[in-house]
């Protein structure tokens, strides 16, 4: 272990429990300078650039964690995610699925993978990969309610309608929006005991 690099990621760590980004951030690249295949160094790097949108420093950062351990399917999940924040929806649907690859029971990585076939117009895709997302999460109405979206596009109201049941169980509000979004009055039934 080099210690140089121990030190510097446990400043890090501390900087970033104490709410102080750019703190930790250089207190990372030190850890980084110190020992350039320090994972946990290369992946918090990353994973907190990404959150104040530096993409291009994001994405170096965590390719680098991911070559250190490409069997991590967490470190693959944020390069997706940290792709998906800028824009290149390809990249992150690559990285999502090397992610589900490694752990298919990653439902947030199905979640992005899904919203990014969605963003690219690609409907038929992101249902099935929703659909994966809603399976491992029944209580997210988030999943639901893209999944139940991207059935609208796919013009397959039944399975629509299927979405909102489920959702009218779980999530009411969120099934509210989806009928709204949908147009789905005939679903309306769902969720009369919210309207007051």
């Amino acid at each position: 272990m080099n210690f140089d690099a121990w030190r510097h990621s446990l400043r890090g760590r501390l900087f970033s429990a104490l709410r102080r980004p750019e703190a930790a951030i250089l207190a990372y690249r030190e850890a980084l300078a110190a020992d350039p295949a320090c994972i946990e160094a290369a992946a918090t790097l990353g994973y907190l650039c990404a959150q104040l949108r530096r993409h291009d420093e994001a994405e170096l950062h965590l390719r680098q964690a991911v070559r250190l351990r490409p069997e991590r399917a967490d470190l693959w999940f944020n390069l997706g995610y940290a792709l998906d924040q800028a824009g290149r929806k390809e990249a992150a649907i690559e990285a999502f699925a090397e992610a589900v690859s490694r752990n298919p029971k990653l439902d947030l990585a199905w979640y992005g993978m899904g919203l990014a076939h969605a963003a690219l117009g690609r409907h038929a895709e992101a249902a099935r990969c929703l659909r994966e997302a809603a399976d491992l999460q029944p209580m997210n109405g988030h999943a639901w309610y893209a999944l139940g979206m991207a059935w609208h596009h796919c013009r397959e109201p039944d399975k629509v309608k299927e979405v909102a049941e489920h959702m009218a169980r779980t999530d009411p509000p969120m099934a509210r929006r989806l009928i709204q979004e949908t147009e789905r009055a005939d679903l309306k039934y769902l969720v009369a005991h919210l309207e007051g």
